[in-house]
């Protein structure tokens, strides 16, 4: 369940989307500006924490001059958000605003000459293709298509369009039996049935067509003619499909699996489709993991995309793989590199690969230079960067930390200097008492040094005691980095007067694969004498009261919480899990992501020769409930498919039966996440109330 935190971890934390909105969050509703909320204090409030706005990843213009990108604004009262489009300089001069609409613009960018902006906005009912002026005038309507489309790209001459329109993928079962027009069953008879938050009824195929023939309303042809899914199910957005430079070629990201082996597998490929031929390459081909994100050199004779080696293995290692288009090679450029190689862009000149890795718990900019196979990191320091693009002398990359949200930087590609270009949220900022953070390495209970973030509350005194809470990171494979949450915000944590514990365990990247895959076959293993080594060391100091321990996570943290509340020894006083495994043998056969389970837990749980298999389950948390005997408070949402919500069920009332004190905050309209402004406040709200009452 990596993806869950490192894919979607700048989607929601930054507040853009690089697929298509849901159709509810593109409806129309009054002008959302930046809200002008009164502080009654200088601390973190929910109120305020939505106030923030989130940045869009920013799009270069084609001269290399001007950036474009969004932010999106909630509306408490109307419980929606909508995003604007600005343009900046790359020196932060000549900032604008050229959007004041009652829709949202998504995937907004330059066309390939630079005299227009495309998006995409459902103004006229469904998302359609759009464009304007760089200055914001004359909105044109370019696509019509029925039902809609969920991204696009223009060829770089301009004289094609490539866009993603869903295809429906099952049989209407009111069509086949007349006589019933207002059935509204299904009948499936393989896997894969739903996905994320929705019942799979359609997948998501590449169409092109010519630009020149006006308002575009069926495209010309289909690129595949096989029932697969481009970009992949569930994240997956345009950045998993390009056009080669000279418009000739279009490179895809795509698993070409159906039912139990589609579940089973995460071998996806790189796909080259000629236009003028219809032929199709597969340059991945013999190659069983991941393979996402073809991004073409700007001359076109090299792509670059990322690779993960092992089929079911969606934590592995993302390595950088280069395909020369001539020689028909492909080679690994990060061999002896052992972190993760993400958001690839090329140089100018063709020579150099920026990237993304992360490194002891933070995301820095790397550059690989090609004809030595030489990598360099760039950047150093306490956040994260999480995009980088080539701009000439500079960079031009988003960055975010536990003390701010996503902002837009101009970076020195040799120093790493960075600058400053947005000052989106500085107002907000400038009111706050923001939170200390420091880094620490704690010796874990098999002698290794393990990074932990402590984050102090605002004005912290040292001569005090302070309550504290042991967060638990999901995943399981995703690190405690320098993020920006708009849920499980450190800063907000501290501002209740909470010290935080937050380790980078056994199981998360960016400390060397070993460390990354140590937890694979070992739930309820080291990891979790991990987090209590953490705790443990922590209440050696004088400021921490060691009687007044919380313990918090979410996904795999909320497999942890369930876990440590059956086997902590009375270290802590509450207990709260948001979207936990409980038990193990249910989310075998509940979740559609079999190659997950398959790969973390071994196997099914009734394979009773599979060692591996049979360790994970012997460690789930239902088998310690008789242990249970702390408060807990139990959050899950019914739309969500990875982990259901009768995990979170489960457990609420084993607690109740059991007699321990239990709440069970359910959100019917919610998947693994709360994004709807009012039920992320009442989420903040309940979390709190919860803490205060057993910590306080």
């Amino acid at each position: 369940m990596r993806k869950i935190t490192l894919i979607l971890l700048v989607a929601l934390i930054a507040g853009f989307n690089s697929c298509k909105p849901k159709e509810k969050e593109a409806e129309a509703s009054p002008i959302i500006e930046k809200q002008n909320i009164e502080l009654k204090s200088d601390l973190m409030t929910p109120e305020v924490l939505w106030s923030f706005g989130r940045l869009s990843e920013p799009e270069l213009s084609p001269d290399k001059k001007t950036i474009l990108y969004g932010v999106t604004y909630y509306d408490i009262a109307q419980n929606k958000g909508n995003r604007e489009l600005y343009t900046i300089g790359t020196g932060g001069q000549d900032f604008k605003r050229i959007t004041t609409t009652r829709f949202s613009e998504y995937q907004a960018m330059w066309t390939p000459d630079g005299t227009k902006i495309t998006f995409m906005s459902a103004e006229t009912g469904s998302m359609q293709l759009w464009e304007m002026d760089s200055d914001g005038n004359n909105r044109k309507q370019i696509t019509n298509i029925e039902n809609g489309i969920n991204g696009y790209k223009y060829a770089p001459d301009m004289k094609k369009l490539l866009y993603t329109a869903d295809v429906t993928s099952e049989k209407q079962l009111n069509n086949l039996y007349t006589d019933l027009p207002k059935a509204s069953g299904r009948i499936y008879n393989d896997l894969m049935y739903r996905h994320w938050d929705t019942w799979v009824q359609a997948y998501s195929h590449i169409f092109f067509t010519d630009l020149a023939s006006g308002m575009i309303t069926k495209g010309k042809d289909i690129l595949l003619n096989e029932p697969f899914e481009s970009p992949l199910m569930p994240f997956g957005g345009m950045e998993q499909i390009t056009w080669s430079p000279d418009s000739k070629v279009i490179a895809y990201t795509c698993r070409k699996k159906k039912g139990v082996e589609y579940a089973k597998s995460t071998n996806s490929d790189i796909y080259l489709y000629e236009i003028e031929s219809g032929n199709t390459t597969n340059i991945s081909d013999g190659m069983m993991g991941y393979d996402v994100a073809p991004v073409y050199s700007p001359d076109g004779q090299k792509i670059a995309w990322q690779s993960m080696e092992r089929d079911g293995y969606e934590s592995d290692k993302n390595r950088l793989f280069v395909y020369d288009c001539a020689a028909k090679t492909k080679t690994d450029f990060t061999k002896d590199f052992d972190q993760n190689a993400e958001s690839l862009a090329w140089s100018d000149d063709n020579k150099s690969i920026f990237f993304i890795s992360d490194y002891h718990a933070t995301d820095e900019i790397y550059r690989l230079d090609v004809a030595d196979n030489k990598i360099t990191k760039i950047t150093e320091g306490i956040h994260n960067y999480t995009g980088v693009i080539h701009a000439g002398d500079k960079l031009i990359a988003s960055r975010m930390s536990m003390s701010m949200p996503v902002e837009l930087y101009s970076v020195n590609p040799v120093t790493g200097k960075d600058i400053q270009i947005t000052t989106t949220n500085k107002d907000l900022l400038d009111k706050l008492a923001i939170a200390p953070i420091e880094q620490r390495w704690i010796k874990t209970s098999d002698k290794k040094d393990m990074h932990t973030w402590i984050i102090y509350p605002p004005h912290f005194d040292p001569s005090k005691k302070y309550p504290t809470l042991l967060y638990c990171e999901g995943g399981p494979q995703s690190t405690v980095s320098q993020f920006w949450s708009f849920r499980w915000n450190f800063q907000m944590m501290a501002a209740n007067g909470y010290i935080i514990v937050a380790p980078n365990r056994r199981g998360l990247p960016g400390f060397g694969q070993a460390w990354n895959e140590q937890i694979s076959g070992d739930y309820g293993g080291q990891n979790m004498k991990d987090y209590l080594s953490a705790i443990d060391a922590m209440t050696k100091e004088p400021y921490v009261d060691k009687d007044k321990l919380g313990c918090i996570g979410a996904s795999y943290g909320g497999f942890s919480v369930y876990w440590l509340a059956g086997n902590h020894n009375k270290r802590f006083k509450a207990f709260i899990a948001h979207d936990g495994m409980f038990n193990l043998e249910s989310q075998y056969l509940e979740t559609e992501e079999m190659w997950f389970v398959n790969w973390d837990l071994g196997g099914p749980f009734w394979d009773k020769n599979n060692k591996i298999a049979q360790q994970s389950y012997a460690n789930s948390p239902h088998r310690f409930v008789q242990n249970w005997d702390t408060p807990i408070l139990v959050i899950h949402g019914e739309l969500d498919y990875r982990i259901v919500a009768t995990q979170g069920m489960q457990a609420f009332n084993a607690a109740t039966l059991r007699g321990i004190p239990a709440e069970f905050l359910y959100f019917p309209d919610e998947n693994h996440w709360v994004l709807k402004p009012q039920n992320g406040i009442l989420w903040q709200r309940t979390f709190y109330n919860w803490l205060d009452k057993w910590l306080k």
